[in-house]
């Protein structure tokens, strides 16, 4: 099968966090399993910065996996030359896969599909969704209406979760696929190495404010005043400019310079180590699609406190984590109980489950099944 990937940014891009790992991880696995296999994008990596990759031909990263970078002109993703090269490329597969929604590439993708005949699994990544500080909701809406106009035929919404398919109605009446991401199933780790009574814990991801982060900080503040509980925190991640500069007063405003650590983003090998002795993962959004980094955390044995905001109810049926609502004195709740529980067995209760039904193979292997039954409706008409 040929299959196009349509995506605002790639591989080996990191300023977007889980969903370009997550496509990254999918396009191999689908080359893997002989698909022929095209991602068309640009070479942005965040607002003010791209990757330095050949931008004049095709590049291979590995046996059917081919990608087209394209000079990003302007803004996150704004590329003529992507414009240029779509029809071709959307002549050329039998499914389009297409990532993000308010994105130069997504109306004309969905325009070049119709035009052309071709059937689209469209994934949101989560901006569909809404919270109490949405941004621009006014110019959202008029781009989804635009999205209503130019869709294809034939469309399937993939989402990660059944809380985030019950917004895809935002771009018009179009079925709905719940597929979760994948994860990779590292080597069993050792036990964390001695604390010294501390518990460790990490935040891991975008930092953005719909991330929760100021309420987890809050929380980290209860504990010192009400808790004999000795922890530690690392937040870990990139950011725009001034909300990171927040994030450092919020810091030493509540007064937890000596317990909180922000070393920035963390990419490659150093990611591959980021869980290595911790205890806890602490994922406090007010709105998660999916929230990769519970399963990666879990993947390697880490327990989890989650909130509300994101889709992972099951971890207490499981036990292997707490899910709790992301209001400061709940975060601190769970944090304190949750630091009396068998950490090492909730972790490998974790992992076991992230073996059974969120391996790559499995995800890659249900996703081929989507497209398949796409190309046969297709076909059909």
């Amino acid at each position: 099968m040929k299959i196009l990937h349509v995506v605002p940014a790639f591989y080996p891009s990191s300023a977007y966090g889980g969903p370009i790992e997550a496509v990254y991880r999918l396009c191999r696995l689908l080359a893997e399993q002989r698909h022929d296999v095209r991602v068309l994008t640009t070479n942005g990596n965040g607002r003010n910065a791209v990757i330095p990759v050949d931008l004049g031909r095709e590049v291979a990263l590995a046996d059917g996996l081919r990608v087209r970078y394209c000079e990003r002109r302007s803004r996150q993703s704004v590329s003529p030359t992507l414009v240029k090269l779509l029809p071709s490329y959307v002549r050329w597969a039998d499914v389009v896969h297409l990532s993000g929604v308010y994105s130069f590439p997504t109306i004309p993708t969905l325009l070049a599909c119709r035009l052309l005949g071709k059937p689209v699994v469209w994934s949101p990544h989560g901006a569909l969704q809404r919270w109490a500080h949405s941004r621009r909701v006014v110019g959202k809406k008029l781009f989804e209406l635009a999205c209503k106009a130019v869709m294809p035929r034939t469309v399937v919404c993939h989402v990660a979760s059944a809380e985030e398919g019950d917004h895809c109605h935002r771009v018009g009446s179009v079925d709905v696929a719940i597929l979760p991401h994948g994860v990779d199933i590292p080597a069993l780790p050792a036990p964390p190495g001695s604390s010294n009574g501390t518990l460790r814990m990490l935040y891991l991801g975008r930092l953005d404010p719909i991330k929760g982060i100021e309420n987890l900080l809050t929380a980290c503040r209860i504990l010192l005043d009400t808790s004999r509980l000795k922890w530690s925190l690392r937040i870990v991640g990139g950011g725009g400019i001034e909300y990171v500069r927040q994030l450092d007063e919020k810091v030493r405003e509540l007064g937890l310079t000596g317990q909180v650590v922000m070393p920035g983003a963390v990419t490659g090998q150093a990611k591959d180590h980021i869980f290595d002795g911790v205890d806890l993962v602490v994922v406090p959004s007010h709105r998660e699609s999916f929230g990769l980094v519970v399963a990666e955390a879990l993947a390697h044995g880490v327990p989890v406190v989650v909130s509300t905001g994101a889709p992972w109810q099951a971890i207490e049926a499981l036990r292997c984590g707490l899910f709790v609502s992301n209001s400061p004195a709940a975060l601190a709740g769970a944090i304190e109980r949750i630091q009396t529980m068998a950490l090492r067995e909730m972790g490998l209760r974790g992992r076991d489950w992230m073996t059974r039904e969120f391996s790559w193979q499995t995800i890659a292997t249900r996703m081929e099944g989507l497209y398949r039954g796409l190309e046969t409706r297709v076909r059909a008409c």
